[in-house]
């Protein structure tokens, strides 16, 4: 269980890492709109390129801050019965969730977006807005990327659970 545990505490630093970089492309994110605002309202002239580009930031924060989330807790759960349970209890609630409906899901993500994102890189996709970014295909690109790091947290996480589960201890 040694390997195990240290596989959980690897994905754990990386989506740690991530995680707290991703909060400076918040910071940077918010920085960027107030620009945006006071360029529109303040000398009324605006940027198809700027304002694009908060939505990639935004696409990035959220797709790749998704791992993040699962591995702090910040996810939506039903906790009414969920926060009485035992750490056992709540253990196999997590391994069978991560099991039968994470672990599937993200696959699922994986697999089906494959060639609606190999075909955006393929052609090099671009924005349709006269000088927007010239790179849709790497907004695209964060949709494997997100079921990826999300699968690697959820093994992580099921991993943790089972490891609860046989060694009786959290």
């Amino acid at each position: 269980m040694p390997l195990l545990r240290k596989l959980v505490q690897f994905i754990d630093l990386v989506t740690d890492r991530s995680g707290r970089l991703l909060a400076w492309l918040a910071l940077a994110m918010a920085l960027l709109t107030t620009l945006i605002v006071v360029m529109r309202y303040g000398f009324n002239t605006g940027s198809i390129f700027a304002q694009e580009l908060v939505t990639y930031m935004h696409a990035t924060l959220f797709m790749l801050g998704t791992a993040y989330a699962l591995k702090t807790g910040a996810h939506v759960r039903v906790d009414i019965f969920y926060r009485n349970f035992s750490d056992r209890g709540r253990a196999w609630v997590n391994a069978l969730g991560g099991v039968v409906f994470l672990i599937p899901l993200c696959l699922f993500i994986a697999v089906v977006s494959w060639n609606y994102v190999s075909e955006s890189w393929a052609m090099g996709e671009v924005s349709t807005e006269q000088g927007g970014i010239q790179a849709v295909y790497l907004l695209k690109g964060l949709i494997p990327a997100m079921a990826i790091n999300l699968l690697l947290q959820g093994i992580a996480e099921t991993l943790r659970s089972t490891l609860v589960l046989v060694e009786g201890q959290s």
